[in-house]
């Protein structure tokens, strides 16, 4: 629908109340006869494409509504009812056209272009070109184009892809997917799939399945429109019948106007999407807030939405007779030049602690293995055990990696001067607010609450059990997690919750999908139906109150108001409320009940207050 009607109903409207402010009612009428004609097509077309996809509601109200207007010379009510239902459909319009664009994030983040080899060259070459055995250049940065195996030892970022909160070592020969990003020196690709065959192309294909196969939300209205009609066709039928009088019928149709169904329940669903909108949660269409309200299973994503969504230092082992605060300061010293993801979080570490650091010298940064270099007249090499000090295997250090591995922790192995002196460990940690949000979930009426990860089995229930989650699923791949929540909606309402591009098909797939969409996550948020644009979980809690407060008072408005226009409809079909009362009690029952949907701009969120703090894993050179 285009904005035509919309604006010719609003100006219409304004115009005739200007007209009769002057004391022109006759023109006034005219205007608001015009208004109420040009929106009859309009709803009629609305009508026809809603019997074609089997599903009848409120246009038939409307339509009977703007047509009895006409018959029976109530220009204003139509007039109203043309403004309503234009707005109506130009909300749904803009809202649908929004949602249509989910799969653009996706495709802008796929290479178009990747650098291939020819005649010992890299060569800029549409990826559409690429085919297996070509040798690709991956730069650092670059998203991997194809699937493929690497022909150097190589560190990805995958946590876009399978939910690894840390960057993931590959030797030469090894196997990786389209979609990962370099994390660290260029690497030469051996493409083993074109583009179209690839993971990453893979990831899109199932969030268009997902969105097809997704049942579509019915609007609140709808769910009544039905009876509605049916109701008034009766009466108005049965008082002709009864009384012979036409005007009866004319009278019940007049005081039926669908104001409540049409007007009040949408009102209340914008106030609600409007207070989600100031406390930063961006709910992209009424339906999806009705569905949401009625919320009783919720799963989430680990990485990046129960936990930070990147490592942080826990601790320093000591192997030798450095202290941990001169080791952390010297490996700190060090990782202040190299390109790995983790050493940002060993430098901020060192930072935190007031430690001094030294600018190195003679830096080699070797991808895979580690970095080497001088600091303040020591030699530091950091990175995997045996490449730091090929001469420290020993019982010890075995105990303490497999300690480390059944924690969920990394370990960075720290060598100065040629001997081993200890290691660092790092985690994902779990978010503070997330045990508070878990609690405050249950509370609001969420019945069951699961995860969903591609992380280890072990971390995974490590993470479930600390918080208190029904159910912990592991190692599951995107369509994995489609399988798991269409499981889940056999159970009730479901509502996804994650913040990668792995997540997006399985929040295409939830009954309602919600992103953490402040760290620009956007393939996530373009597949989902609400986006929290303020990093903080409790921001979930506060939707699903609004949620629940909002189509709490659509209904509210929806029952007194067709309760209050029902029994002015059995009152004109006994002859005590003519036409022209009953249009203006009619008026005042849609005063009423706006102004009950409009309470919901206020009240309705809970705050959430950080607690716990606990440690799942995380993954660099051991």
């Amino acid at each position: 629908m285009t904005v035509g009607p919309l604006l010719a109903s609003v100006i219409g409207l304004l115009a005739g109340i200007v007209l009769w402010l002057l004391g022109r009612p006759d023109l006034a009428a005219t205007a608001w006869t015009i208004v109420t004609a040009i929106a009859v097509p309009v709803v009629l077309t609305s009508l026809i494409q809603g019997l074609r996809e089997h599903r009848l509601g409120v246009d038939v109200i409307a339509l009977l509504a703007l047509v009895g207007g006409l018959l029976y010379h109530e220009p204003l009510a139509g007039a109203l009812i043309a403004t309503m239902f234009t707005t109506g459909q130009s909300l749904e319009a803009f809202a649908q056209r929004r949602a249509r664009s989910e799969l653009s994030a996706l495709l802008s983040r796929a290479p178009r272009t990747v650098s291939r080899y020819r005649d010992g060259d890299a060569v800029l070459t549409p990826i559409e070109e690429v085919r297996p055995a070509d040798r690709l250049l991956i730069k650092p940065g670059e998203v991997i184009p194809v699937d493929g195996t690497v022909a150097q030892p190589v560190v990805l970022d995958e946590a876009a892809l399978t939910g690894e909160s840390l960057p993931v070592e590959h030797r030469a020969g090894e196997a990786v997917m389209s979609g990962a990003v370099n994390a660290g020196a260029p690497f030469d690709l051996i493409a083993t799939a074109d583009a179209e065959s690839s993971t990453y192309a893979g990831i899109v294909r199932l969030v268009k399945e997902a969105e097809a196969s997704k049942a579509p939300l019915v609007r609140l209205a709808d769910r009544y429109a039905l009876l509605f009609l049916v109701l008034t066709l009766a009466l108005a039928a049965f008082a002709w019948l009864i009384s012979r009088d036409p005007v009866r019928a004319l009278a019940v149709l007049v005081v039926a106007t669908p104001c409540p169904l049409i007007l009040a329940a949408p009102v209340a669903i914008v106030a609600g999407m409007s207070r989600a909108a100031r406390q930063g949660i961006i709910i992209k269409t009424g339906a999806a807030l009705e569905t949401l309200g009625r919320a009783r299973v919720l799963l989430f994503d680990k990485t990046g939405t129960l936990t930070a969504g990147r490592p942080a230092l826990i601790g320093v082992r000591t192997l030798s007779a450095i202290d941990a605060d001169a080791l952390l300061a010297l490996a700190a010293s060090l990782d202040q030049v190299s390109s790995h993801v983790l050493a940002a979080s060993i430098v901020e570490a060192a930072r935190s602690r007031s430690l001094r650091l030294r600018l190195p010298t003679n830096v080699t940064e070797h991808p895979g293995n580690g970095i080497a270099g001088q600091v303040d007249g020591h030699t530091v090499a950091l990175g995997k055990q045996l490449w730091v000090d090929p001469a420290s295997d020993s019982v010890e250090t075995e105990n303490l990696q497999r300690d480390a591995a059944t924690k969920g922790h990394t370990t960075v192995f720290c060598a100065v001067d040629g001997t081993l002196a200890g290691m660092l460990l790092l985690e994902d940690p779990i978010r503070d607010d997330a045990a508070a949000t878990i609690t405050s979930l249950r509370r609001a009426g969420i019945s069951s609450i699961g995860m969903l990860t591609g992380d280890q089995a072990g971390i995974a229930e490590r993470v479930g059990a600390e918080l208190g989650l029904d159910e912990t699923l592991a190692q599951l791949s995107p369509a994995g997690k489609i399988d798991a929540v269409r499981l889940a909606r056999q159970d009730g309402t479901t509502v996804m919750v994650g913040d990668g591009i792995n997540d997006a098909p399985a929040l295409a797939a939830a009954d309602v999908g919600i992103a953490m969409g402040a760290r620009g996550a956007t393939a996530s948020s373009q597949a989902a139906d609400v986006v929290l644009m303020v990093d903080r979980l409790g921001r979930l809690v506060d939707a699903i109150h609004i949620a629940r407060r909002a189509r709490g008072i659509a209904l509210q408005s929806i029952t007194i108001g067709m309760g209050l226009s029902l029994l002015a409809m059995l009152a004109a079909a006994a002859g005590y409320l003519p036409p022209v009362e009953g249009a203006l009690f009619q008026e005042a029952i849609d005063l009423a009940v706006i102004l009950n949907a409009l309470r919901a701009l206020g009240g309705g969120s809970e705050r959430t207050s950080a607690a716990a703090s606990s440690r799942p894993e995380v993954r660099r050179a051991a």
